[in-house]
């Protein structure tokens, strides 16, 4: 039968899937709800693995790799890629509080801290909920939502918009993907610590 080999020097695939809420990321899911991975296009000799992941009731930008040497590589703390989330807040978001998001605060397995922290414009505020933008550069488990607990305020939805220097496009459906350019994949390949 035939075997297909693939190029050892041929770039890795990478594809952008704009998760929906609902979805897990996993391959099998005991409870039978729905994977991010039926969504995905077929592999031939080679599956896809996640960049992350986002949980259950959270949306937004999850790449996914046919390479899981690339894969571990920008997961890796030392990177430090940055994650950019758009947050829904409930409560109020005080001066003191952004302080103590942005010096850290303890969240049970260690000290979490946004980089950055922009409270979007004040039209957008909808009732008790305040829009946010905030970027890390860890991938902990439940991180950012751990953190808003951590000082008193919920996160009733959260969407990442952005992994290292790539961005969730704007036409890309919850359910769907596109798969990146080759200049956008030597991009991730090159990104460090300032991505």
């Amino acid at each position: 039968r035939a075997v297909e080999l693939r190029d050892r020097g041929a770039a890795p695939r990478v594809l952008a899937y704009h998760k929906p809420v609902g979805e897990v990321v996993s391959r099998d899911d005991p409870g039978g709800r729905p994977t991010v991975f039926a969504n995905l296009p077929a592999l031939r000799g080679a599956k896809w693995v996640a960049i992350g992941r986002l949980d259950l009731n959270s949306s937004g930008l999850l790449l996914v790799t046919d390479s899981g040497d690339l894969a571990n590589r920008l997961m890796h703390p030392r990177y430090g890629l940055a994650r950019e989330y758009a947050a829904r807040v409930r409560g109020e978001l005080t001066a003191a509080l952004r302080r103590r998001l942005l010096e850290g605060v303890d969240i049970g397995d260690g000290v979490g801290r946004f980089e950055t922290l922009e409270v979007t414009d004040a039209r957008e505020r909808q009732g008790a909920n305040r829009w946010v933008r905030v970027v890390l550069r860890e991938g902990r488990y439940r991180e950012v939502r751990r953190m808003f607990e951590a000082v008193g305020l919920m996160v009733s939805r959260l969407v990442r918009v952005r992994f290292g220097p790539v961005a969730l496009p704007r036409d890309l459906a919850p359910g769907r993907w596109r798969e990146l350019r080759p200049r956008e994949v030597d991009q991730l390949l090159a990104a460090g610590p300032e991505a």
